[in-house]
């Protein structure tokens, strides 16, 4: 499985590696809404949260299903600005039904790379995104009920919270990694110019690689998820992060210009495997399926239903596979409401190997 990206035909020029402060923005928030996905930016999430005020910490937990459990199209801009407030202000100029369809990917919908229609227009899109915010509960279902009646407004609100966060911490914190992430894009750019895209690639990471053949070149981007698009007369974004380890992302819906986000530095997160434990864990992880659910489950809490619609699967397949995931004592329960909600419990993969956390989390 993979995201592939036909480039066919596109010039190298069109081909940028550029670090974006919003994008980093985006990574940050989500860093701190799962600091589990983040081991190494402990001492980091673990300060700014406890430095948070109560008022900002409260509009955060309003509006995280943006950058909780994946990243909101609008949050990786495919032409860097220098500043915050410049990508701020082309979000902006973006059109209401563009910019709320965006906003409202709170699921990892396998409908993602043929296009939603916007919720605004379309009214299945619109109970849809009413259904998955009530599973997450009474204040994000009023949040998308309010984005949904109201999205002017809302997206002012988005904007000001944005812009109070680039406040309190992330200017910051930006001042501090802009100089790794320019010196890797810069780094990458000079790979793209002598070496080719193919050398460019695997050194922005070995998930990424080039394929060329008769039909034409394509970049492929290896993840638990299968997806297409292409960049033909586009562009094509290659965004490093220093906050997104291991996160590897792909905006690659219809009517959005191709962008890649990349790590910019990567470590290794290890763990003892007991013995007695291993057999039964690589067992429950073995079936391409229960790798997909997995995936979901990594980026947040999801019910049964919720799984069975983003996988195409029947619920009681679901509960199966469920089952044998709590049988190796991989998942976390709790009940929201009358939703029963499961995610996968991190201290446990942790410990079933870095690579298979990484493959999840990518």
């Amino acid at each position: 499985m993979s995201v592939t990206i036909d480039i066919t035909g596109l010039p190298p020029e069109r081909i940028t590696f550029c670090p974006s402060p919003l994008a980093e923005l985006g990574n940050a928030l989500h860093a701190l809404a799962e600091p589990a996905h983040h081991a190494r930016l402990h001492a980091w999430t673990t300060a700014t949260a406890a430095a948070l005020k109560p008022e900002l910490a409260d509009r955060l937990h309003e509006a995280d299903f943006m950058w909780r459990s994946t990243r909101s199209d609008f949050l990786l801009p495919a032409q860097p600005r220098e500043t915050l407030a410049e990508e701020l202000d082309d979000l902006d100029r973006m059109d209401d039904e563009k910019f709320v369809g965006a906003a409202l990917e709170i699921s990892c919908s396998s409908r993602y790379s043929d296009g939603i229609p916007s919720p605004l227009v379309d009214e299945r899109s619109r109970r849809r995104a009413l259904d998955l915010a009530a599973a997450r509960g009474p204040r994000q279902s009023a949040f998308v009920e309010r984005m949904l009646a109201e999205p002017t407004a809302t997206r002012a609100w988005i904007r000001r919270l944005l812009e109070d966060c680039d406040q309190a911490f992330f200017a910051d914190t930006w001042r501090r990694v802009r100089v790794q992430l320019t010196a890797d894009a810069r780094h990458k750019t000079e790979l793209l110019r002598r070496k080719g895209l193919a050398e460019a690639l695997t050194a922005a990471s070995p998930a990424l690689s080039l394929e060329e053949d008769a039909r034409g070149s394509r970049i492929v981007v290896d993840k638990l998820v299968h997806a297409r698009t292409e960049a033909h007369g586009g562009a094509v974004t290659m965004m490093p992060t220093a906050f997104g380890w291991p996160h590897l992302m792909a905006v690659c819906a219809p009517g959005w210009q191709p962008v890649i986000l990349y790590p910019a530095a990567a470590r290794e997160i290890g763990g003892a495997e007991p013995v007695e434990t291993v057999k039964l864990r690589l067992e429950a992880i073995a079936h391409p399926m229960r790798m997909r659910l997995c995936r979901s489950l990594a980026r947040g809490p999801y019910s049964t239903s919720e799984l069975a619609d983003a996988h195409g699967i029947t619920a009681p397949e679901v509960s199966r596979h469920l089952s044998v995931l709590k049988k190796a004592g991989m998942l976390t329960t709790q009940r929201r409401g009358r939703y029963v909600l499961h995610q996968l419990d991190f201290s446990v993969v942790a410990r079933v190997g870095s690579d298979f956390l990484e493959s999840v989390l990518r």
